[in-house]
């Protein structure tokens, strides 16, 4: 039941975004990928404040996140679209075989992207570690494609390499020095899954609110010589 309300999200986005023809799929894809990123990018600042100034008492502490998350989401959606209407309000004509084979593609990757984006703000929300088919360990569809995982290592990606700027999006830097290893680069490790089914965990278990981030911290560790590090 869950992976097939995750198809109908993707057939919906799907059929939405190739319906705007060759051009118009292209952007709004492109529209999707930059607005998820962006969402990604800065909720957590936002629920931050949102806890701090606003309503964070009971549920409302675990609420916050979701829709931070979705919420710029949607906002950065439709500010992206109209700005892209307002650089170019015309579009490139495109015919034939070319047509629609660029407009289901691009559609079907806009599709994926929503569905992938929606699945791991699903993380986030305030609702029992495992609700119907969802696990942060499974494999959310069809035991075989994780659209989650896969979107939260691209965003890992770009804001590693693409984006660079000193803030990574996701996990504290450790430096692990490893005398069987060519050089000494920093290690970093991701923890979103894992932070946001304990928050789940703890919600459905009435308990206290947990941190929804977690300050890089700097960690410098010998290697044994295995290479491998303990905790």
């Amino acid at each position: 039941m869950f992976d097939a309300m995750l198809l109908v999200v993707w057939g919906i986005v799907t059929w939405c975004v190739s319906g705007e023809g060759a051009f118009g799929a292209a952007v709004n894809c492109l529209v999707i990928v930059i607005s998820g990123l962006l969402a990604m990018n800065f909720f957590e600042p936002f629920t931050a404040f949102a806890q701090r100034n606003l309503m964070n008492s009971g549920a409302w502490a675990y609420r916050w996140d979701v829709i931070m998350l979705v919420g710029l989401f949607i906002v950065f959606v439709f500010g992206l679209r109209v700005l892209m209407e307002k650089l170019s309000p015309r579009y490139i004509q495109v015919t034939g075989l070319t047509h629609e084979i660029c407009r289901w593609s691009f559609g079907l990757i806009g599709g994926y992207v929503t569905m992938a984006f929606l699945l791991t703000a699903l993380h986030t929300a305030p609702l029992p570690r495992n609700f119907m088919e969802f696990r942060p360990e499974r494999a959310n569809l069809f035991d075989q494609l994780a659209p989650d995982r896969q979107w939260l290592g691209f965003t890992q990606f770009v804001s590693e390499n693409v984006f660079a700027s000193g803030r990574i999006f996701d996990g504290p830097v450790s430096d692990f020095i490893d005398d069987n290893a060519d050089d000494n680069r920093n290690k970093v490790w991701p923890s979103f899954p894992i932070r946001y089914a304990t928050r789940r965990e703890q919600f459905a278990a009435g308990g206290l609110l947990a941190p929804t981030t977690a300050a890089p911290t700097p960690v410098r560790q010998q290697s044994t010589g295995s290479g491998a590090a303990g905790f």
